[in-house]
């Protein structure tokens, strides 16, 4: 389970979404490991302490006739489905997905018991003060992504933590009214970050400008929400813990945004055909970006304003409460969440700078907080132009992870069907790009599936795992799997899952077996 989901029981058994469009499959080209199965789990027993094997199994499991080997069983990643589980629409079109084969060992299970914990233990928190504009993106993190600096790791984990926090909290009480849209987290939402250091100060809604027909609108309370306009997509949060505050050399306002979650937003994902940025840029090479993802933040809900207002006047507000001190500014998001993030900073640069022109002489030496973009499997999400002004005229630093098997990563917007739209000019925003490989971590399976590729926790289980490009996956590091044994059970190795069994972990589920009421689902994101 991630750590957000690990800071509070009630939302652990949040009901995970059919429909976060997830990526095509990775390479399946194994790679060698250097430990024999049989002779590591012999050799187990003796470093863990384990308890009684349970009577029943915590899972259900194809049972194979008795001169079958147990782990040949089929697998239709590759087949009839596969792409349907990639997108998660199981809701939309059900089908039954069988068991992964198994056929790598794990490098090591020594740490299982340790990490099979559902409260994580982080790295030992460093002091960056003295160079926190570094961390934070200036000279485009040089130096500190391949070998990863430790420190930077850490607090590219805690964002991303934020994230599966807002995931969390949606699917805590999705169909939830926007209630408590100013200075709170809603009336009937609940939102606990896993690093108490921070507090939320404001709910964030996103509004699709499309409108869902009747007859495809879903009538029962309890899944009414996949086609709702209006939907919680995220907070704003500031550090108020004076020691953090200390130790990272600033006060950290925070914009977190999750990905795909319900059918508006997916539909507006497929719109990706690329318009002006701003109504006034007519010009054939205006920054331009997709047209779904600028229609959910620029489209206001009936009781809520549009996620650009909300984040602008929120930001504003707290560089007023906090005017004088010195002041950070980080969006943070995973897939969709990951585009609406720049857009997000792209305006808040051009905000804050006018408010300080306007507000303050040459004479002060004020400068606005400088914007930093933590993104997630982000997808391409404007033209050159904009990608551009971004990093030019604007100044945000963006720091991309890249799971190498996301697929989602490497097209424009999220429209696989649509290849006219690369022509149409469609670039990565610039920045420092942080390239992980589930093959690098001895949990997952080499061929893991298009849905784990794609996941938010496998994502930040193979940040805490990535040590440098031409470097082995750490051996001590040290955040949980039970995330990825809980959604990702058939990309995770057997000897890890029947470890897990013996040793009495059970996953939470969304109703306790992993078989909600809307199909499979890979993914809690």
């Amino acid at each position: 389970m991630s750590a957000a989901a690990a800071a509070t029981a009630p939302l652990r058994h949040s009901r995970p979404s059919p429909l976060n469009p997830n990526a095509a499959t990775t390479a399946t080209t194994a790679r060698p490991s250097s430990v024999n199965t049989r002779t590591h789990l012999a050799n187990l027993d003796r470093l863990l302490v384990r308890p009684p094997p349970l009577p029943l199994p915590l899972w259900p499991k194809k049972t194979a006739p008795a001169d079958e080997p147990r782990d040949e069983v089929d697998d239709d990643r590759s087949g009839r489905g596969g792409l349907l589980n990639a997108l998660n629409l199981s809701t939309l079109l059900p089908f039954t997905r069988k068991p992964a084969a198994e056929e790598m060992s794990p490098r090591s299970l020594a740490h299982m018991q340790r990490l099979l914990t559902l409260s994580p233990r982080p790295s030992p928190r460093g002091s960056i003060a003295a160079e926190w504009r570094r961390y934070h993106g200036e000279d485009a993190w040089e130096g500190l992504v391949d070998p990863l600096d430790q420190n930077l790791r850490r607090e590219v984990l805690r964002y991303g933590d934020f994230v599966q926090a807002a995931y969390a909290a949606f699917h805590s009480m999705p169909a939830s009214p926007s209630h408590g849209h100013g200075h709170g987290h809603g009336q009937h939402r609940t939102l606990v970050l896993p690093d108490r250091s921070y507090r939320p100060t404001r709910s964030l809604f996103a509004t699709s400008s499309l409108s869902i027909p009747p007859w495809a609108q879903r009538q029962s309370a309890a899944s009414r929400w996949l086609t709702q306009r209006t939907s919680f997509v995220g907070y704003v949060a500031v550090c108020d813990n004076e020691r953090e505050v200390r130790r990272m050399g600033r006060r950290d306002v925070v914009i977190v945004l999750r990905g795909t979650a319900t059918c508006p937003e997916w539909a507006e994902n497929l719109r990706t055909g690329l318009v002006p940025v701003s109504d006034d840029d007519d010009d054939q090479h205006a920054p331009k970006v997709a047209k779904g993802f600028l229609s959910l933040y620029k489209t206001a809900g009936d009781q809520v304003p549009s996620l650009s207002d909300a984040i602008v006047e929120e930001v504003r507000r707290l560089v007023e409460v906090y005017k004088g001190e010195e002041l950070s500014i980080t969006v943070v998001g995973h897939s969709l969440g990951a585009s609406l993030a720049l857009l997000a900073a792209d305006e808040l640069s051009a905000c804050l700078a006018a408010d300080a022109e306007s507000t303050c002489t040459a004479a002060d030496g004020h400068r606005p907080p400088p914007i930093a973009v933590v993104s997630f499997g982000g997808p391409k999400t404007g033209n050159r132009a904009f990608a551009d002004r971004l990093q030019q005229q604007r100044g945000v630093n963006v720091l991309r992870v890249v799971n190498a098997g996301d697929v989602v990563t490497r097209v424009p917007g999220l429209a696989i069907a649509r290849p006219t739209a690369v022509a149409e000019g469609y670039a990565h925003a610039g920045g420092a790009e942080l390239r992980l490989d589930s093959r690098d971590s001895p949990c997952l399976r080499p061929d893991a599936g298009p849905a784990c590729c794609h996941d938010l926790e496998a994502y930040l289980h193979l940040l805490d795992g990535f040590a440098g490009s031409d470097r082995p996956f750490r051996a001590d590091a040290s955040r949980s799997v039970a995330g990825l044994l809980a959604y990702q059970r058939s990309n995770v190795k057997r000897a890890y899952v029947e470890r897990a069994r013996v040793l009495g972990f059970e996953p939470a589920m969304a109703n306790g077996t992993g078989d909600g009421q809307y199909g499979y689902l890979a993914s809690p994101t």
